[in-house]
């Protein structure tokens, strides 16, 4: 049932490795409630990967004017995510993302985020990304998308750990 359903976030960033930032970031909730923030750049978040922008879609001049300040996006994680722990399957990059988010804002980030591996037997291990890729290839949604990525993530949760 959804209570035993896990709370996934997800985040897409300007690029790979060293410098990159977060630009949106994606969380879907114990009962699939999903929500998701793009994210503007300040000035001095340069680092900028065309190679990223063809996987996720989405361009600076896009974060420029549809995306939130960075203290309002860490605000409205810290009122949706309060206490919890969201589990991630790229934990490194998405924690040291939303870090980096913090930092920035100057706030504390009020929720933990855990790699997904932590809710998972060896078995369902194996099973995840055959089961992910198959997910992906049923849904008609764009992929690098943080919303249709954690929504897809969960799914993929409940077909490898089974009927909850």
């Amino acid at each position: 049932m959804s209570s035993s359903l896990p709370p996934i976030i997800d985040v897409e960033a300007s690029g790979f490795g060293r410098g990159s930032f977060p630009i949106e970031i994606g969380f879907a909730l114990e009962d699939r409630e999903v929500h998701s923030y793009l994210i503007k750049p300040v000035s001095h978040w340069t680092h900028w990967s065309e190679e990223a922008e063809a996987i996720h879609g989405i361009s600076r001049d896009k974060l420029e004017q549809e995306g939130l300040s960075i203290r309002d996006v860490a605000l409205l994680l810290n009122e949706h995510l309060f206490n919890k722990t969201l589990y991630s399957d790229a934990w490194s990059f998405d924690s040291s993302w939303i870090g980096r988010l913090f930092e920035e804002a100057e706030l504390v980030q009020r929720f933990r985020i855990e790699t997904i591996n932590k809710l998972l037997t060896m078995e369902e291990m194996e099973r995840w990304a055959d089961t992910k890729c198959t997910l992906w290839n049923e849904l008609d949604v764009d992929r690098h998308r943080a919303a249709n990525d954690v929504k897809v993530l969960q799914e993929t949760f409940l077909r490898v750990v089974g009927d909850m």
